[in-house]
């Protein structure tokens, strides 16, 4: 069977013949630990890809987002990183005063993806194909006011608040519509919302703003046949039933900070979880026997004839020989069923 029915399979909790495997692999890890980066592709080679980025009209970037310095995004936001191999964070507001509102560009270059050279790429792989989108409304919001003022925002709600959140909709809708024409499989979502206790925000504000542009795009990527992803850092266990409610396939967030077993309890069997292995505490600082134990308890309390992605992040930190072990644990414990 090949990748790409693993995967789909996987999502519809139809018995899949093993468990889809997804690193996600940043580039620290490719500068710092190159053979185990080898090894890792050779031994437990991805069932899931991301598309290529691949635009008719240049994205207006500057810099390399994973280098030490300076990188500007295509909206004109300003990343600044302190080290290569991640990605570095907004400090300075695009828009610092709401009478720039108006002279805000939404860049429609990400509109004009080259079709051909994606859809060629999904013909030519077996594996799953994920999009290369870019929707993030919240962190959008975020990088273009600065986190801190974007949460002033939302609690002071002032009308150029609704203007602004609009236009990044309605740019981010026509990104899924896309995306969702091209040969891909699914359509991402990524957005960080939780603390290690809870969201950001309430939930009801969360329901009453975000939810219905959640809603919008599952919609639209449903409608042409795409499973829809999403990702979120944090304690986000309030808001997992709305995000099932609205048609989300699967879901990378932090299972460790909201317990495996009540994630189990509440939602195993309703939404598959891509991942993921805990990198805040298990990956640089637990033995390979905590990995195993992990992997283990992952399987037990959320898998249901599907419904889990064994997927983890190497990224700064992270021991070598504990990311490893995940995928090896993996093989190992399905070997014994």
């Amino acid at each position: 069977m090949s990748s790409r029915n693993k995967v789909r399979r996987t999502l519809e909790f139809d018995s899949p013949p093993g468990i889809p495997r997804h690193l996600w692999l940043l580039p620290w890890a490719e500068s710092n630990h190159p053979d185990t980066v080898r090894k890792l592709r050779e031994e437990y080679p991805d069932d899931l890809v991301h598309a290529p980025d691949a635009y008719r009209v240049p994205l207006a970037v500057e810099g390399d987002p994973h280098r030490k310095g300076t990188y500007v995004d295509e909206w004109g936001c300003r990343f600044t990183n302190i080290q290569d191999g991640v990605i570095g964070i907004v400090k300075e507001a695009v828009l610092e005063d709401w009478n720039d509102l108006e002279s805000l560009v939404c860049p429609e270059a990400t509109l004009s993806l080259d079709a051909d050279r994606i859809n060629s790429f999904c013909r030519s792989t077996h594996r799953f194909v994920l999009a290369g989108s870019r929707v993030r409304p919240f962190e959008r919001l975020g990088f273009l006011r600065t986190m801190e003022q974007a949460l002033m925002d939302l609690l002071l709600q002032p009308p150029e608040l609704e203007v602004l959140l609009s236009r990044i909709h309605r740019l981010y809708l026509k990104e899924v519509e896309v995306w969702a024409g091209t040969e891909v499989d699914g359509v991402c979502i990524i957005d960080d919302w939780g603390t290690q206790q809870g969201l950001l925000i309430s939930p009801d504000l969360w329901r009453r703003i975000f939810k219905p542009m959640y809603r919008d795009y599952a919609e639209v990527a449903r409608h042409h046949g795409k499973y829809v992803f999403m990702h979120s850092d944090g304690n986000i266990i309030d808001i997992i039933d709305d995000l099932i409610e609205i048609g989300i396939h699967a879901l990378n967030c932090q299972i460790h900070c909201m317990g495996v077993e009540t994630l189990g309890t509440r939602f195993r069997g309703r939404i598959t979880f891509w991942g993921e292995i805990d990198r805040q505490h298990l990956l640089p600082y637990g033995s390979l026997m905590d990995i195993r134990k992990a992997v283990e308890e992952v399987h037990a309390q959320l898998y249901a004839d599907g419904g889990v992605v064994a997927q983890c992040e190497f990224g700064p930190g992270a021991r070598p020989e504990n990311v490893l072990e995940v995928f090896k644990a993996w093989d190992d414990m399905l070997e014994g069923d």
